[in-house]
């Protein structure tokens, strides 16, 4: 299949080619109308979300009679692989597409130009989908994905550690300063168990809350500078240190091997906050499900803002694919209501179509995911511009030192800034 030949490309060393190079060229048995046959190759990267979204591509092809394979791929290969066929002309036919990656991809003219197609769509109505997750996909006034999800992060406590320490649970009234001060209480001395965990690298689902709550931002409205430098982000950051210096987290060389997920379901840690992807995950894990529960995420104590970052992916198409009308069927029917609906119900994860989320707080009933939803009422779209991987890959590198104790966090968000600025600034 198609997927299998981008991941022979792939081992043959063409990844180390740029998109930026990239122009047209047809694939194998193209032809001009796009209608080739075949099984569809679908490319995902979460291995929780395959299982659910085989059962709703099965629908599809009792519908349809299209065939569709799903292949999972891990984050970082992932685009290794998807620009590896983008270079090479021989991209899978319907993909996962990415905020941090798609004006790239849509600049570059490598996903299928889906606007006409929407507009006389029967089941795709973009009014239902959040504004700023169309924007997400939308390139010169063109759409060239449909979106697929939407997810809010929570705040996760291990029940068991809260009861034996006697101390509540969390709620909507816990601030940043409550947590602080509940984190240290949660730490052990020996360092057998820790109180909170977050990575230096851990964006939306940890200190752009912080830093949004506060006041502060990652990156300007126009997309012009930083805001790394702002007096409220270095005061959201410096909420980070006081954890850090209360020894209140794991060391970053622990960190670097464990995610605060993996801290969480082995014990390791009382707190983490974890995106509303990650559910389906936790509900097959029996420690969390035995010991763990969500909850709204801590507020501003000044202004009482209660910040969740939220993103969304998008359904995409090559656009040289040599089964463009086919990959389309399966996007439309992937946009639909139904199937928005139905991905929600086995708690895929939360579904970009209005109204449809309801159903996903039922598909793990042992957890508070109610408490996602609430995360709804103050959202801010995960910050981005045309290269985000290039400043927040920096940005990650450059907190490890914060992290580790060498810099200050304030000397650290102003170094981040002023390398972020000189990225920005190529944009324009």
């Amino acid at each position: 299949m198609k997927l299998k030949r981008v991941v022979a490309l792939a081992l043959a060393g063409v990844m180390v080619f740029s998109l930026g190079a990239c122009g047209g060229g047809g694939n194998e048995g193209g032809g001009e109308s796009g209608g080739g046959g075949g099984d569809l190759s679908v490319m995902i990267w979460d291995t929780y979300q395959e299982a659910g979204l085989k059962e709703i591509l099965a629908d599809f092809t009792e519908e349809t009679g299209i065939g569709a394979e799903i292949q999972v791929v891990p984050w970082n290969e992932y685009w290794t692989l998807l620009e590896a066929g983008a270079q090479g002309g021989d991209m899978p036919d319907v993909f996962w597409m990415h905020s941090n990656e798609s004006e790239r991809y849509m600049s570059n003219d490598m996903l299928l130009d889906l606007t006409d197609k929407i507009a006389e769509s029967d089941l795709v109505d973009m009014s239902k989908y959040p504004e700023d997750i169309k924007n997400l996909y939308t390139y010169e006034d063109k759409v060239y994905a449909v979106p697929k999800d939407v997810d809010t992060i929570a705040l996760w406590y291990n029940k068991t550690m809260f009861d034996e320490a006697g101390i509540p649970y969390p709620d909507e009234t816990w601030t940043w300063d409550k947590l602080v001060e509940v984190a240290k209480q949660l730490t052990k001395p020996d360092g057998s168990q820790y109180g909170f965990a977050m990575r230096n690298d851990t964006n939306q689902e940890g200190y752009y809350n912080i830093v949004y709550d506060m006041g502060g931002q990652i990156i300007s409205d126009d997309k012009t500078t930083s805001g790394y430098d702002d007096p409220n982000t270095i005061k959201a950051m410096q909420v980070v240190e006081q954890l850090i210096k209360d020894g209140s987290m794991p060391s970053i060389e622990t960190m670097s091997e464990n995610g605060p997920d993996v801290l969480l379901k082995s014990g390791k840690t009382a707190m983490s906050f974890h995106g509303s992807w990650m559910i389906s995950s936790f509900k097959e894990e029996d420690y969390i499900k035995e010991n763990c529960d969500c909850a709204v995420m801590p507020m501003d104590a000044e202004s009482g803002r209660r910040v969740s970052i939220y993103n969304g992916l998008g359904w995409a198409a090559a656009a040289n694919g040599d089964n463009t009308e086919n990959a389309w069927k399966l996007i439309e029917y992937l946009g639909s209501e139904a199937a928005q609906t139905k991905q929600a119900e086995l708690g895929v994860t939360m579904s970009a179509w209005d109204g449809t989320s309801e159903a996903w707080v039922n598909c793990a009933p042992e957890f508070n995911l109610q408490a996602y939803l609430d995360m709804r009422d103050d959202m801010v779209i995960r910050p981005y511009s045309r290269n985000t991987v290039t400043w927040e890959n920096r940005a990650s590198e450059l907190l490890k030192e914060a992290w580790a104790g060498n810099m200050t966090m304030e000397d650290t968000c102003k170094q981040i800034a002023e390398e972020m600025n000189a990225t920005l600034a190529e944009e324009q």
